[in-house]
């Protein structure tokens, strides 16, 4: 059994945020393997996450990112259930965050639930036609053209997309450890991310 120093817990804290007991109990779990602890703190947020996800969020912020030289910007609106936890550094953070992200992956959608039923069978079209083309047997083709949906909603839908600032986490794996983190319920709402000369 590794011993569990102070020092230890006080390095997972300022890694995840989490407060010290829980930081200590996943250590102590974890046998005092630093990145395994941290995995399971992530399980555990996800699961308060859970729990949260059906309390209603009508209080937050808009978060916004301006481009160097001023040619690209974007807002996102980002809700929590009190105006109290809307205030804190954290909560901001969050919202910059998600802002310079859009800013930087460009999501065309916010989940996978909006994007419309004519793009999918036309991806799932050109997955399936791809498969065969590359000449796989018939009977892995549809897996194939399931793991490459897989992709496309990580590359398109916003809640699906690797963190730019930490790609194994996704946006909503980061929301949901804001959410253990301040212990309420927070939501994406919408965004909107202007390029100079692009769009009507």
């Amino acid at each position: 059994m590794a011993e569990i120093t102070a020092q230890m817990v006080k390095q997972l804290r300022e890694k995840t945020g989490a407060g010290f007991m829980e930081c200590k109990s996943a250590l102590v779990e974890a046998n005092g393997d630093m990145d395994q602890a941290e995995v399971i703190l992530r399980k555990r947020g996800l699961a308060a996450a859970a729990k949260k996800a059906s309390r209603a969020t009508s209080e937050g912020l808009m978060g916004c990112y301006l481009h160097a030289g001023g040619k690209l910007g974007v807002l996102v609106e980002v809700n929590c259930e009190s105006d109290f936890v809307a205030r804190t550094d954290d909560f901001q953070h969050l919202a910059h965050d998600i802002a310079m992200h859009i800013a930087a992956a460009d999501p065309r959608y916010l989940r996978k639930e909006e994007v419309p039923e004519a793009v999918l069978n036309r991806e799932r079209e050109i997955a399936r036609d791809r498969a065969l083309a590359e000449g796989k047997p018939e009977k892995v083709v549809d897996k194939i053209v399931e793991g490459r949906l897989v992709k496309f909603y990580e590359e398109v839908c916003l809640l699906e997309q690797p963190f730019v600032k930490d790609n194994s986490v996704t946006i909503s794996q980061l929301v949901a450890s804001k959410i253990a983190k301040l212990g309420e319920n927070i939501t994406v709402k919408r965004f909107a991310r202007l390029k100079v000369g692009e769009g009507g």
